[in-house]
């Protein structure tokens, strides 16, 4: 085993790729996979074309390929830069066209595809914008050029093809032209892709043998990098450089390739040699701590699910037993403990394992990380020797959006051929799509005068109601089609169609999308009135289902705060779970914090949306009958309007809380991870005091700028909340705030949100404060911030804010009507005048005088602040 180095380095990779000729020639005489379909074709070529040692035949020379377009077709041809042979020819489409591959042995299959835009006199190819669809799946869609960084395209997928032939069809979109250059159809060993994983955090995933996949990375990790020439089934495995995280944590190792040893099980298909005789441990990335994580970090598509595939060997011990280490992924450890030589009972032999993950936190990143185990303090070293991410097809069936192909399709394909055919003449178009417009008129016109039974447009009601939802087959009263969900009740707020829902967000447009969360996606939707909406559509593929929609739509409809986002309605039709908030324009705290670009808000700016979401979830603990525990707070859960008022949102996994006599309530752990209360997490027993744990982590994400748990960093800086309290005790937190507010904050009042922050944050519920006790030390920060001449006070006190002196504070009529276990419309007025009351003498110094101690027990006493 070599150590590459940055000396001697050139001498070591002419080794390596000498090796790489060597030991493929090697690979190639023992592979015993020969693909039964084996389809190469170079679209619009008049020769055969080699590329990567394979040949390319034309697409019209194959007898058991067919091509089918309803209009003339255009073959472009150019000697010029084209990235590769397989990119100098292509063909042109103006209508649908469709390519049919006979298929000898039904199963996994490569479907892989060319796409350059050569120059062309008819067309702007780098402006042509196209779909791509196959048997069921979608695999691209409305792609063009011009609205990406990519000269070239290439993208390889991998199908379950069950029938004996696979349909692959080019759709231009907008008046536009589809082409491609070329396109590979080559069999799998089904093996290759088992249908079980293991769903990151802990859990069994099953069914993907019917997905399809698409490759996002494949990565030789600390080899060169591999062409079709290395690979028996023709994969290009990337260095992995450009993904490291922090360069100088890995060392790249190799052996010689021919002392990898193969157990049962894994193949020369399963990675070739030159994956598992190279590999990255763990470096020198300069720091003091040397229990450091090699990390990958990946961008990905939030709204899909990902097959991870860990390749393992362990080619650094000298014996066995010798490295024991963990594997990450996101924030979630995949794998405590891995020692490789006991896993497999010997050195240098080739390991795997499967993960289905999503994206970190739902942002557009996806990290991989490997470290050192804490029991093996003797040899902190970790290794990984390859990877492989795949995006995962959707509940739809698709790889490239929500549309599935019967919506981008003209006409799915029989059963019999599964051949795409186009649609009939031009004139048969016109007559189809005016009886639709004349039906849709007629069904506008009925249901205008159907009011009595139609839902108009009304807020929720304000004091909810008995009726629960229910798991049953009904039929929807507004479009006749079977519900999943029965939502008899009609106080539950407006009840959209699914119709409405589609025009609102104009069929869930990308370019209205929101953002993602555990639920699913949130579009920015237009009611017919004009009013803003933001819709939230379920994903049936997330970890919140049923229970979670039918939880939002019973509190929301029996909660009304101006610090709680408003439900307006839901759609449950077509076994959707859609529901309709009122539009938050400035979108989630956590985008202004940090991630995307905007700029950065002044302290006093943060001080008042936490305040504002503070007093949402002291409403939440204390304004009904029986207290609700959020048990999701995060920045990502607080929404800001156009005049950046915070609102709390997302209520699927809220909880009744404890009765009068119980002091928690015994629940499954859920939440998210990084803003979970550890005694929750250890006791799965729930009390407010969890929320105020997770609102502490949100204080700290609010002052230092960034998410609560970060895996590249360092291990003592990945947890927010541990990595700021230890700055905190030492009174030392200016040292890690934002940097855009250093120099800009009182340092009084840093002091007293730090205490707050420090309060929340305690190990036992029972030290830490109510919400109503936090929000007082907010409004006091916010207060000794607003304070331009400021001494050092006594922070327990007001005693020493310039302009209040002691005097008697009047008496106010505090009273709030209770409804049903709920609060009624005089709450707002209530919570609004007890503030006016209360802190009007701290927010404005010319104000009423008050007795201090007196006003401390009147804010214990009213508790609605």
């Amino acid at each position: 085993m070599r150590k590459m180095k940055e000396t001697g380095w050139i001498s070591l990779a002419a080794r390596m790729w000498l090796l790489c000729w060597v030991v493929a020639e090697f690979d190639a005489a023992a592979a015993l996979f020969l693909p039964v379909d084996n389809y190469l074709l170079a679209c619009g070529s008049s020769q055969n074309v080699s590329y990567h040692g394979q040949v390319f035949v034309p697409d019209s020379q194959r007898s058991s390929v067919s091509l089918k377009t309803s209009g003339d077709d255009v073959i472009s041809t150019s000697n010029g830069n084209a990235p590769s042979p397989v990119y100098q020819s292509l063909r042109i489409f103006s209508k649908p066209a469709f390519y049919e591959f006979d298929i000898q042995q039904p199963g996994r299959h490569w479907l892989r595809l060319y796409f350059y835009p050569l120059s062309n006199s008819e067309h702007d190819l780098t402006s042509a914008q196209f779909t791509v669809v196959t048997d069921g799946m979608v695999l691209i869609n409305n792609f063009t050029f011009s609205n990406s960084n990519r000269s070239y395209l290439f993208k390889e997928y991998s199908l379950n093809v069950t029938s004996d032939s696979l349909a692959v069809a080019f759709i231009p979109s907008n008046n536009s032209v589809s082409f491609v250059n070329g396109i590979e159809v080559v069999s799998v060993p089904d093996e290759l892709i088992y249908d079980q994983a293991l769903a990151i955090p802990n859990a069994p995933f099953s069914g993907i043998s019917v997905l399809g996949l698409e490759t996002m990375y494949r990565l030789n990790i600390g080899g060169p990098l591999l062409t079709p020439q290395n690979d028996s089934l023709g994969r290009i495995w990337e260095t992995d450089g450009r993904y490291l995280h922090v360069n100088s944590s890995a060392v790249k190792v190799f052996v010689d390739p021919s002392t990898v040893k193969y157990p049962e099980g894994v193949t020369v298909e399963t990675a070739p040699r030159l994956v598992y005789s190279t590999a990255d441990t763990m470096g020198d990335p300069n720091v003091t701590d040397l229990s450091f994580n090699i990390t990958w970090v990946f961008s990905v598509d939030p709204s899909f699910l990902y097959l991870l595939r860990l390749h393992f060997c362990d080619i650094v011990s000298k014996a066995l037993n010798t490295l024991l280490f963990n594997v990450y992924i996101n924030s979630d450890i995949a794998i405590d403990g891995l020692d490789l030589s006991s896993l497999k009972g010997d050195l240098s032999v080739p390991y795997y394992k499967d993960f289905v993950s999503n994206s970190s936190n739902g942002s557009s990143t996806l990290t991989v990380s490997v470290g050192p185990n804490s029991l093996n303090e003797d040899n902190n070293n970790a290794i990984l020797n390859g990877l492989e991410i795949m995006k995962m097809s959707n509940q739809v069936g698709s790889l490239d959006g929500l549309h599935s192909a019967k919506d981008l399709l003209p006409q799915t394909p029989s059963s019999s051929s599964r051949i795409w055919v186009i649609l009939g003449g031009v004139s048969g178009a016109v007559v189809a799509a005016t009886l639709a417009a004349a039906c849709y008129c007629c069904l506008v016109v009925r249901r205008s005068k159907t009011s009595p039974h139609s839902h108009p447009w009304l807020p929720l009601p304000l004091y909810g109601n008995s009726h629960t939802i229910s798991k049953v087959s009904t039929t929807s009263q507004r479009s006749g089609t079977a519900s999943c969900i029965s939502l008899a009740s009609t106080n539950l707020g407006r009840v959209f169609t699914f119709q409405e829902i589609i025009l609102a967000t104009n069929k869930f447009d990308e370019s209205l999308l929101l953002g993602v969360g555990g639920f699913g996606k949130v579009y920015k939707g237009t009611l017919e009135d004009g009013t803003k909406v933001a819709v939230k559509r379920g994903n049936p593929r997330s970890e919140q289902g049923l229970t979670e929609f039918q939880t939002e739509i019973e509190m929301l409809s029996k909660l009304r705060h101006r610090h709680l986002v408003s439900l307006i309605g839901y759609c449950d039709e077509r076994s959707e779970m859609i529901l309709v908030y009122e539009y938050m324009a400035n979108g989630p705290l956590r985008s202004h914090l940090y991630g995307a670009n905007l700029p950065p808000l002044s302290w006093k700016q943060r001080l008042e949306i936490c305040i504002g979401a503070a007093k949402g979830l002291h409403y939440l603990h204390t304004g009904a009958a029986q207290s609700i525990i959020h048990r999701d707070v995060k920045t990502t859960n607080i929404l800001l309007d156009d005049s950046f008022i915070a609102k709390v949102a997302d209520f699927g996994l809220s909880k009744t809380g404890p009765a009068l006599d119980q002091t928690h309530v015994s629940t499954a752990v859920k939440g998210s991870f990084g803003y979970l209360d550890p005694e929750y997490f250890r006791r799965q027993q729930l009390t407010e005091k969890s929320d105020v744990y997770s609102f502490g982590v949100v204080l700290m994400e609010v002052l230092c700028a960034r998410p609560a748990l970060n895996p590249v960093l360092p291990r003592e800086q990945v947890n927010i909340a541990e990595w700021a309290m230890s700055w905190q005790k030492k009174g030392m937190l200016e040292q890690i705030m934002d940097p855009a507010l250093v120099g800009k904050i009182n340092p009084v009042s840093l002091r007293k949100y730090g205490e707050t922050a420090e309060k929340c944050l305690a190990e036992q519920g029972v030290d830490r404060p109510s919400m109503g006790d936090v929000l007082w030390n907010l409004e006091y920060a916010l207060q000794l911030e607003e304070t331009s001449t400021l001494g050092d006070p006594d922070e327990n006190s007001t005693n020493n804010i310039p302009g209040i002196q002691l005097a008697q504070l009047e008496p106010f009529d505090n009273s709030v009507t209770m409804v049903e276990g709920v609060n009624s419309g005089t709450f707002d007025d209530a919570e609004d005048a007890a503030t006016s009351a209360v802190f009007s003498q701290l927010v404005n110094p010319r104000g009423r005088n008050v007795i201090v101690p007196y006003l401390v027990r009147v804010y214990v006493i009213i508790g609605v602040i």
